[in-house]
Formats: C-alpha cells, structure tokens, sequence
C-alpha cells in the first residue's frame, strides 16, 4: 500500500494540538521527533516532555487529498509554519520493518534474537526477543552495556532484582544466565505484561515474578538492576538501594556521561563504584555494597 507522510516543524507548545489535528484527519499514525537535534534530558516518572522543536510526523493513505488539511494547520497555528509532504515507495513496509531487526550477540554467550530469525549460535544463551509493548531489545547503548555486564558476571543461583525491567530483557537474560529467581518492578503495567509473556516465550517464566512498585515485596538481591534514567536512579535511591544485600552488585545505566558523577554521589554512603563504562554518550555504573 503507498503512503505520504506529512512533516510539521513546530514550537513544542503547539505539538500536541497539532499532532490532535492530524489525527482527527485520518492520520494512520502521529510521531513526534527533534526537529534541530536538541538533547532532551529524562522526564520525572509519569510526565511527558517534548523537544524544544518538535518536528510532527503524521502518516495518510496515499489517496488523501492533504491540501486542506495543510491550509487548515496553517490557519490554526502559524501561516509561515514548515510543512514538507513526501510521497513514500509503495513497498512492503512490514517486512521492510522486521528487515532492521536481526540477531545480535552481547559479550561471549548472550544473542537476542527475533522471532522470525534463525539462531546463529543453537549453544548459545539465546533470547527470544521481538520489538513489542515495552522499552528493551538491546539496540540501545543502555540496554547493551548490561547485557554485555551479565554476560560476564557470575549469574549462577542468584537472586535479581530488575527495577524498571521494560520487556523483560536483563531479567530474562539474567535467568538464562543461570539465575535462581528474578523480582521485575516496573510502574507501566504493559510493561509487566511484556516480561511475562517474553519469559513464557523463552521459557523462564516459573522462575520470575512481576509487580508494580506499589506492590513490591521486601527482600535483599545479589544483584539489583536498574536500566531507567538519572532522576529516578537519585529519587528512589533508597529503594533501590534497600533491595541490595551488604557484598551484593546494583548495576545502573540510562544514564548520560555527564550524569553519572551525579548518580553515583547518591549512592556513595553505601556503595563502592567501579570505573565507569561509556558507550557513546551513556554511562554503565556498577558498584559493591559495603553497608546498610
């Protein structure tokens, strides 16, 4: 099927209205991206932040006429307002979506692979792993830098907590791993959802239990995770750090270069930090806990 896609670059006060706009105009899909590369730091849990220039993305069949709806966000919001209107390649674009998809592999032994991909490596730990409900399929640095921690850690009879867990990913890989139990908390409840039915898939799911922060039992893991973001790693420093057991690991990353000083001076009364890891612009911190 051919689609055009159709490109407005606004103030982000107007993004939302506009991206409203588009939709109640048979718009097949709305995405919002940086339209002058600006850095956008992490949100408070719950709140969503847009760029300072939000470029509005909307997707229509190629058999709309888009000219009123062009003059319309014109009359509504600016006359000089940026609109480019591309016509887009008739082609399959599911398959052309699974196509940017494909077996990765994470230190020595760890794969993540999609569903429609063979196994490169059958002896490998291999996760079954699509792009789904939840954040987390190892092609962002954030996620890659722990993978790539577990794979050379000793996850043998472990007991993890995943704070934040997303898909599932590092709490999946940590029981393939050869950890004795895994504990994921994450406030999105689609996101506990995706742990659970990504763990049924890769068959660890009897060793996994899943609950939203309110429900969260007390217990102190060999190894905390936590793959969120530099504010909430401060803000919930002493959950976090209460779920850790004196000689245990906490492992954190969603965190920019520039914030990981920041982080870790947070958990310094109780943690000793190893050197951290940098891949491009994000942070890996790891760190022993020496008192409670």
């Amino acid at each position: 099927m051919a689609w055009q896609q159709l490109k407005i670059n606004v103030e982000s006060h107007d993004a939302e209205a506009v991206g409203d706009l588009l939709s109640e105009n048979d718009a097949q899909a709305v995405t919002f991206v940086d339209a002058k590369d600006t850095p956008m730091y992490e949100p408070k849990p719950g709140e969503v932040l847009l760029w300072p220039d939000t470029q509005v993305i909307g997707l229509f069949d190629a058999d709309n006429d888009l000219q009123n709806l062009i003059g319309l966000v014109r009359k509504s919001f600016n006359d000089e307002i940026e609109i480019v209107l591309d016509q887009l390649e008739d082609k399959d674009w599911e398959r052309e979506w699974m196509d940017t998809f494909h077996p990765m592999r994470f230190g020595e032994r760890v794969w993540i692979c999609p569903s429609w991909c063979d196994v490169p490596e059958p002896s490998a730990v291999n996760i079954l792993l699509d792009p789904g409900l939840a954040f987390g399929t190892g092609t962002h640095p954030t996620t890659s830098l722990c993978l790539k921690w577990l794979d050379a850690s000793d996850m043998k009879n472990k007991i993890v907590v995943d704070f934040g867990c997303g898909s599932g990913i590092l709490a999946i890989a940590s029981l393939k791993l050869g950890a004795k139990k895994v504990i994921a908390i994450d406030i999105d409840p689609q996101a506990l959802l995706a742990t659970k039915e990504n763990a049924l898939r890769n068959g660890v799911e009897k060793n996994l239990e899943v609950y939203l922060p309110e429900d969260q039992p007390t217990l102190e893991a060999d190894i905390v995770l936590a793959n969120i973001l530099a504010a909430p790693l401060k803000e919930l420093c002493d959950v976090i750090s209460d779920y850790c057991k004196v000689g245990g690991k906490l492992l954190m990353s969603g965190i920019l270069e520039e914030q990981s000083d920041s982080v870790e001076a947070h958990y310094n009364a109780q943690f000793t930090f190893d050197s951290p890891i940098i891949d491009g612009e994000w942070a890996r911190l790891s760190a022993t806990k020496f008192s409670n």
